[in-house]
């Protein structure tokens, strides 16, 4: 097993966890999209460990590619908030 990409899952979880705790406590929507951005990497993985890297690649990118253009768009949207 992977111990890198096992520990990553793990803090993903956290991650999930906590964004959706600050969501509920804070009823602002930008931990909700860091948790979910967080829940797709977390997701990538899980099916990464699971041995699915080689067959799903094409299918990983995109996942892990949407995760980043919402912490993008999460971090704009806190920095730049009026």
């Amino acid at each position: 097993m992977d111990t890198i990409t096992l520990v990553n899952l793990i803090l993903c979880i956290i991650i999930v966890v906590l964004g959706c705790v600050g969501f509920k406590r804070a009823k602002d929507k930008w931990p909700l999209y860091i948790a979910i951005s967080f829940g797709l990497f977390g997701l990538s993985h899980l099916l990464t460990l699971l041995g699915f890297k080689d067959t799903l690649t094409a299918f990983l990118i995109g996942i892990r590619t949407v995760a980043y253009l919402l912490v993008i768009y999460t971090v704009y949207l806190v920095a730049f908030r009026k």
